[in-house]
């Protein structure tokens, strides 16, 4: 493998377009193949971003020499056998968040990929943003002294179409797998895995949640409180609570490229930390950097988390009693 990562889309979507336009601000990476199960929709992608291979169909793609990893685009419910298609072609994988549908589905792309000494990541753009490295940067020095508290939302009004991925159980529809991963993300990558749970939800006609509001305890008692809705727009920001100051993620939080750091005493300070390539360049290069050195996993997106953060979203659909089918 040269230096140059050749990437497969697999998944013309609305998401994957976002990441193939980070792709071209990341060096060193070069979009080879889009692979569909509809060629034209496979062949206007490619067209759009000069890519010179356009395939009908994902194994079409993965038996494509010149592919080295795989970006996976697809609805939640499409993850698991696809990630597994693409390591047993010999790929790389970065899959877009929520990873799969539930624990039992990630422990298995986990395994394979751990099998495999694949580089598998799931797509947690947010967390490479260079505004969310410096928070980690900020409460690791203790600049906010001892965290206590985390508050985050994401939510938006909704058209409600029953066949859209938003709502159909059969694609993994619900706020919570596709925007409240975002709040759920944070606490976690902030306070750690919770150990214990309060949460409330409003399913809607598809019997998948359409709002919804979670509470987390942590070790050493800090808290988390989480809110994600398909019906109303929410402020959108995240705040970090300490002993010696507090933290401010600006609207909106989960692409943030602004900062408030406000201590308990003295003025705030304000950090503006912008983004490449609408913010996907920054995992897509660490992803790169991970093939490159050999290293199969993340330490800042680890494989060991992703699967922590689906098995607590399982449990909390499990107080809701909301089941995917086949489930």
């Amino acid at each position: 493998m040269t230096n140059k990562i050749r990437w497969g889309i697999l998944g013309p979507g609305k998401i994957s377009r976002s990441f193939a336009i980070g792709l071209l601000e990341a060096e060193g990476a070069e979009i080879v193949a889009v692979g569909s199960r509809d060629r034209r929709r496979a062949a206007a992608f490619a067209g759009e971003f000069g890519v010179r291979n356009a395939y009908g169909s994902y194994e079409e793609m993965l038996a494509d020499p010149a592919v080295d990893a795989v970006y996976i685009g697809t609805p939640h419910a499409f993850h698991h056998d696809q990630t597994l298609l693409c390591l047993r072609a010999g790929k790389h994988v970065l899959c877009e968040k929520a990873l799969a549908l539930n624990a039992d589905q990630a422990a298995r792309m986990i395994a394979a990929a751990r099998e495999t000494g694949l580089v598998l990541m799931e797509a947690m753009w947010t967390r490479f943003l260079p505004a969310m490295v410096r928070v980690r940067e900020l409460v690791a020095t203790g600049a906010i002294g001892e965290v206590r508290s985390v508050t985050a939302d994401f939510g938006f009004r909704a058209k409600f179409d029953p066949a859209s991925r938003l709502f159909d159980p059969a694609l993994g529809g619900g706020a919570l797998l596709d925007i409240g991963i975002y709040p759920l993300n944070l606490a976690f990558m902030i306070c750690g895995e919770p150990v214990a749970i309060q949460t409330q939800a409003n399913l809607g006609a598809t019997g998948v949640d359409e709002e919804s509001v979670t509470l987390l305890r942590h070790e050493d008692g800090r808290l988390s409180a989480l809110s994600c809705s398909f019906r109303a727009d929410t402020p959108r920001e995240a705040h970090i609570q300490g002993t010696e100051g507090r933290i401010t993620i600006c609207c909106p939080w989960w692409k943030a490229t602004r900062i408030i750091v406000q201590p308990r005493e003295g003025k705030p300070e304000t950090m503006d930390l912008p983004a490449r390539g609408g913010g996907y360049s920054h995992e897509a290069a660490a992803f790169m950097d991970l093939i490159r050195s050999g290293v199969p996993e993340s330490d800042v997106m680890p494989l060991d988390e992703s699967l922590a953060i689906m098995r607590t979203m399982d449990e909390i659909r499990a107080r809701w009693g909301m089941k995917y089918p086949g489930e």
